[in-house]
């Protein structure tokens, strides 16, 4: 035990009271955080073989599902966990519960807004524990490499800056209720066609910089307690038994002390992923079960290795209160968090095209509405994500509420297009609202399923008014993209759908959301648009675009996507100006670490007030042994401003923000030459641009 003098008893509290209170502070931290390792460490010392073989996986049975049970002999409570991207899922056997069914996590990255990223954290934690469990899976966080992949709505989009930001707030969110997270799913999971066999082959250079840094973020900076192992094989390795990932890179370059768990069904072994790092295997114990106990006891694998990764799940379990609060289910604040759930909504959506102004709708000059399509409110899409919700908005009841009685709403499900033509040509307004509906374990088209586009089509024709609203978990094409005024991609809202997308149509919120991903203009316009790139063939897929994902590879090939990564419109615009770069020059000495400050300024030049996601990109120095793509996200800031206000924007960019990874020293590298300072309202608006220089070392005088 760690022996203390409290400081009081030397005198020191006296005539330092200010000091002295920091230093008992200090004191206890540690004493509690030794507490934690020493609780742990002793629970450990005090259990079975038997017991210990229990607490690595979980169990299921006619009552039981997503567990590990526990052992009160030795205070051990029950372990229960539960999905979480977009909200508390319903989990376990037995009843399913309902929980605030958020937007979509593609929603909340679209708000390029930390603050609701932690609040949307906050409230999946809170609910999950409310709801009787200790562990969250999520966030998801995996890049979107194809648009096609049917869990996009689950993450934050193409860019890893952009998700490793909005990830480390999420789980801040989380575990500030007392709830560990789940940062999944590690690594490369970016598509659902043989998610279960697909062998990955990527690039060394490629794996650092667009699909591990938002894990490293979450980890280094978000302090994730657990992470998730995924289904695929990275370079011929499964990820649950792969020793480079879990050991190498998580544990010992990125200072892990959390646990890990496998997704579940994704552990192909017993020795090798117990050796490898996996501490817990689920739902059951098909390799962690009998399989381990006999491992060990042939001495394959050690007790240690064991004993080590109970006290990692247990030291988690302490420090976060799961052992001495034990989650115990309790009513959930419904309207409470359907407000946040709403202003979340309404800040995700984007305004995609508004020609001629047709938005805002003013309901004082309407007499006669058509609303036309989807008739339910889009909680979300399917598989383990899916949430119940305590409640539904659907879209007329939120154009109703909004509009009042002075107005008709007249409705058509739009399957006999003839019908709904008739409908929106006598309309004042045509509200067409299509989307899809993606879900785990199946990778989608991008086009509209059936019937939509054509139904598009033929209401624009028959009313030149009208306003496409989108509903999608990711990137669609859009054939009739020029034969509308209005299109508004509202992704999959939640449970407060029809009240978020009435208040952005009639301006009671002004739009601010920006695409987290590039839509295209043709499906052979994606970066991965080969076989071999995805699906894959004889069940490989080749990561040939490298680090050109996303905006990246537009920017690169000069292809000019649908809507561009950043973009979203508003009501009001924005003017940015005084763009200052500081220092310009730097010389890249061996000791040399790049601090380059960049300010400027934000005007709201509209007539309404208004949110931007005001963006800055660095283009680094390109050459055809280290190609570079044109630009790359490194800062954002959502600045909220009245008409005529002015805000000052500042980011600072570290050595990282000016580093590649070079596959020669195996590590990070600033390279010489000019670099690009860019400043915008998105990828493929900069509004401001500088340039600086990091000079080459100078060469050492030689010594006479």
């Amino acid at each position: 035990m760690l022996s203390v003098i409290e400081p009081s008893e030397t005198g020191f509290c006296t005539h330092r009271p200010v000091a002295c209170t920091l230093l008992i502070l200090l004191l206890t931290a540690l004493l509690q955080a030794q507490t934690a390792e020493q609780r742990a460490r002793d629970i450990v010392s005090r259990m079975t073989l038997d017991e210990k073989i229990a607490q690595l996986h979980g169990f299921r049975d006619a009552t039981h599902n997503r567990i590990v049970l526990g052992i009160p002999r030795l205070g051990i409570p029950d372990f229960c966990i539960t999905n979480g991207p977009a909200g508390a899922g319903p989990g376990g056997a037995g009843p399913k519960k309902p929980a605030t069914a958020l937007p979509a996590p593609i929603a909340l990255a679209s708000t390029w807004d930390r603050d609701l990223a932690k609040e949307y954290g906050a409230v999946a934690g809170s609910e999950a524990h409310d709801l009787g469990n200790a562990l969250l899976e999520a966030p998801t966080i995996n890049i979107a490499r194809v648009p096609q992949n049917g869990r996009t709505f689950e993450g934050y989009g193409e860019d890893p800056f952009l998700a490793g930001q909005l990830a480390v707030a999420f789980i801040e969110g989380v575990q500030s209720q007392g709830i560990i997270a789940n940062v999944k799913h590690y690594v490369a999971n970016n598509q659902e066609t043989d998610r279960n066999v697909i062998d990955e082959e990527i690039g060394e250079r490629a794996l650092r910089e667009i699909y591990l840094p938002a894990f490293e973020d979450s980890i280094k900076r978000g302090h994730s307690a657990s992470l998730m192992c995924a289904y695929p094989k990275v370079n011929g390795t499964f990820n649950c038994e792969n020793g480079p990932l879990l050991d190498t890179i998580l544990r010992k370059e990125w200072g892990f002390a959390g646990f890990v768990t496998s997704d579940f069904g994704a552990v192909h072994s017993t020795v090798e992923s117990a050796m490898a790092g996996l501490d817990l295997e689920m739902p059951t114990g098909k390799y962690f079960g009998e399989a381990l106990k006999a491992a060990v006891e042939s001495s394959q694998v050690p007790v240690s290795a064991i004993d080590e990764k109970l006290i990692r799940r247990f030291r988690a379990m302490i420090d976060l209160g799961v052992f001495d609060r034990p989650p115990t289910p309790k009513p959930l604040p419904s309207r409470e968090h359907g407000a946040i759930a709403l202003r979340i909504a309404e800040d995700g959506i984007v305004l995609l095209k508004n020609s001629g102004g047709i938005l805002p709708l003013k309901a004082s000059q309407l007499k006669r509405v058509a609303l036309i399509g989807l008739p339910k409110a889009s909680t979300g899409g399917g598989g383990s994500s899916r949430v119940l919700p305590l409640y539904t908005v659907d879209p007329l009841d939120g154009l109703r509420s909004r509009v009042g009685s002075q107005v008709t709403i007249e409705t058509n499900d739009g399957a006999a297009i003839p019908a709904a033509t008739a409908l929106a040509h006598g309309a004042d307004i045509a509200i067409v609202m299509v989307g899809d509906q993606d879900r785990e374990g199946h990778d989608q088209s991008l086009s509209l399923a059936g019937n939509q586009d054509e139904l598009v089509t033929a209401v624009a024709t028959a009313n030149p008014r009208t306003v496409v609203v989108l509903k999608t978990g990711s990137a669609v094409l859009m054939p009739w993209a020029e034969q509308v005024p209005a299109i508004v991609e509202a992704w999959y809202p939640g449970q407060e759908d029809g009240n978020a997308v009435a208040a952005v149509l009639f301006g009671d919120v002004n739009p601010s959301g920006k695409l987290p991903l590039t839509f295209p203009r043709r499906l052979e316009d994606v970066p991965a648009s080969k076989p071999e790139q995805y699906p894959g063939i004889d069940k490989v897929v080749h990561y040939s675009e490298g680090v050109f994902v996303g905006y990246r590879h537009y920017d690169a090939n000069k292809k000019d996507p649908l809507f561009a990564f950043g973009y979203g419109l508003s009501y009001t615009t924005f003017r940015y100006g005084n763009l200052r770069v500081s220092p310009e020059r730097l010389s890249l000495s061996a000791d040399a670490k790049p601090n380059v400050q960049i300010d400027f300024d934000v005007v709201n030049s509209g007539r309404v007030r208004g949110a931007e996601a005001v963006q800055l990109y660095v283009g680094m120095p390109s050459s055809d042994a280290v190609p570079q793509p044109p630009k790359q996200l490194k800062g954002f800031q959502k600045v909220r401003l009245e008409p005529g206000q002015k805000t000052h924007v500042q980011f600072a960019l570290d050595q990282r923000a000016f580093s590649y990874w070079d596959t020669t020293t195996h590590g990070w590298k600033v390279a010489a030459g000019t670099y690009s300072i860019l400043v915008g309202s998105s990828s493929r608006d900069v509004r401001l641009s500088s340039r600086i220089q990091m000079a080459p070392p100078k060469p050492r005088e030689k010594s006479h």
